[in-house]
């Protein structure tokens, strides 16, 4: 029994403080804004960090996920993975 109370009260503590590291990030303006627009026949999602678009993910109704992240000069470049680190874990979902 007393293992299992120190087990929830050590799991409580590592969530309260991955919670604060959270809003801490988003605080600091460091999190990308995602616009989402719709097309016929595909999906994009606008990565921004401070307002400049870094990546696009690209969602076709058939076929898999790509992204277009900028090239050098001018224009952009297909990748099929993401070059950006953006959390996509689910907390809670129901």
């Amino acid at each position: 029994m007393q293992r299992l109370i120190a087990f929830t009260l050590l799991f409580l503590t590592l969530l309260a403080w991955h919670q604060h590291g959270f809003a801490e990030e988003l605080a600091s303006g460091e999190q990308p804004d995602i616009v989402i627009r719709e097309d016929d026949d595909k999906t994009f999602y606008e990565y921004r960090v401070n307002g400049v678009l870094k990546e696009i993910k690209v969602v076709p109704n058939t076929g898999t996920e790509y992204y277009l992240v900028p090239a050098d000069g001018d224009g952009w470049i297909r990748e099929e993975t993401s070059t950006l680190l953006v959390p996509k874990w689910v907390l809670l979902e129901w």
